[in-house]
């Protein structure tokens, strides 16, 4: 892999939740007719290829910030070689749950950021195949693949990756004495004690109130924390009682404690239901925060957040196996096409993902991973060098479902809700349960969840 700083892999499977019965392209209750397409986007060359195709196309987005500003950019430049292709962006700003509503009328719209309320074996249903993932594996690295992909056939592309760990300010980190990056879950509340005893700073602030920042403590759990590319499957969806403790400070367990102990030693903010997301980012920037749990996306909202980018620095959960760290990478929003589109919309779309994908620079701006084999690294991300990054090697055929039909049974909502983070800030601060009195909960639900599906150990 050419220019590569550290192992380059992607988290090859994401929590789903059927949140809402979708119509199939091909179902009865489809809204327009399904357009067979012949072309795969390897097969197009930018610049080259369908220069005259005309299309109006739609494109639904989570990313309302930039809608007018950085997207708009992204058109002028796509029609300087794409003159006939208008692209219009339409916000949403609670994605998650109204995609999939506006999904079910399958005549939505031409592009939108695959939501994570579709199974895998359902993905040809309602999205375009792009290729298949052995031919797109010449361009874009194989697993970063994964994620959208049946059969080896590949229905979504990443808009860029993320890797699991740590926002922070490194000025509080060091005024507080705290000179090498914690490693343990152990030495990391210990430099959390240090910021709160000789800085103003909240050691680590949860942004608990906003809900879906929960989730990112669970995007540790696995690969992250064991250093295992299997551990998602044989350890969480089939292992026995995984949410145990494994008493060498790693899994989910260590993941969790780190989360319980610092907001039961009164490590984080005073009143975790009010805390302010939008706001969080400046308190970062300005020494008012000593760091946040989050993937890599956050470094350059947190950078242009205020006047002291420069502090910004983002590390590996402080875990270590067998004396050396690891880091989960996963996937953000992966792009997909509907299905239902006219032929042409299909094609332009392609042509518009291919370009936003290798030759925008969007994964970059985000401080992301651009999942193009040759690109190099952000910057931000130097300071990972030496620690490894993990994929979860996806499912055996005929599983692929396995594990979000584990998690939907147990309600545990892994990955998706944010349920089992949510309630350890909450009794943390009651002192209702200990944190072994919930893992005995969320173990024995795990375990009813995996015998309904038939899971043995």
């Amino acid at each position: 892999m050419k220019n590569r700083v550290l192992t380059r892999m992607l988290a090859a499977s994401l929590a789903v939740v059927m949140t809402a019965s979708l119509s199939a392209c091909g179902g009865q209750k489809k809204q327009v007719e399904k357009q067979e397409l012949d072309v795969t986007i390897d097969q197009i060359t930018l610049g080259e290829d369908y220069t005259d195709i005309k299309a109006d196309l739609k494109f639904l987005t989570h990313k309302t910030d930039v809608i007018d500003t950085t997207f708009s950019e992204y058109i002028t430049e796509f029609q300087k070689v794409y003159p006939n292709i208008n692209i219009e962006y339409e916000g949403i700003t609670d994605y998650a749950n109204d995609i999939t509503t506006r999904l079910t009328t399958g005549d939505w719209g031409d592009i939108c950021m695959v939501p994570t309320t579709v199974d895998k074996d359902e993905l040809g249903n309602y999205f375009t195949k792009m290729g298949d993932k052995k031919a797109l594996s010449s361009t874009y690295e194989e697993n970063m693949l994964n994620n959208y992909a049946y059969q080896d056939s590949v229905y979504g592309i990443p808009s860029m990756a993320n890797v699991q760990g740590i926002v922070y300010n490194k000025k509080v980190f060091e005024d507080a004495g705290v000179k090498e990056v914690p490693k343990t879950p152990d030495s990391f509340l210990e430099a959390l004690k240090k910021i709160k005893d000789k800085t103003d700073a909240i050691p680590m602030y949860t942004n608990f109130a906003a809900g879906w920042t929960m989730t990112a403590w669970d995007a540790n759990i696995d690969g992250g924390a064991t250093g295992d590319p299997d551990f998602a499957d044989t350890g969480l969806t089939k292992g026995e009682n995984p949410f145990s403790d494994r008493g060498d400070g790693t899994g989910p367990y260590a993941v969790y404690y780190t989360l319980y102990e610092a907001v039961k030693r009164g490590l984080t903010e005073e009143d975790p239901t009010t805390t302010d997301w939008e706001g969080s980012k400046g308190m970062l920037n300005n020494g008012k925060i000593g760091c946040m749990v989050l993937g890599s996306w956050s470094v350059i909202q947190m950078q242009q957040a205020g006047d002291n980018g420069d502090d910004i620095g983002f590390m590996a959960f402080p875990i270590t196996v067998d004396g050396k760290q690891y880091a989960a990478a996963g996937p953000d929003y992966n792009y997909g096409i509907n299905c239902n589109s006219s032929k042409d919309n299909q094609i332009a779309a392609m042509c518009y993902i291919k370009w936003l994908v290798e030759k925008s620079g969007f994964a970059q701006g985000e401080g992301g991973l651009s999942v193009v084999s040759t690109d190099e690294y952000p910057e931000a991300l130097s300071a990972l060098e030496g620690v490894e990054l993990v994929v979860n090697n996806p499912a055996p055929e005929g599983e692929e479902n396995l594990f979000n039909d584990v998690n939907n049974d147990s309600e545990l909502g892994i990955n998706v809700s944010g349920a089992v983070p949510t309630e350890i800030v909450e009794e943390a601060v009651s002192g209702t349960k200990t944190l072994d009195d919930m893992v005995t909960e969320w173990n024995e639900k795990w375990t009813a969840a995996q015998e309904s599906n038939g899971v043995e150990h």
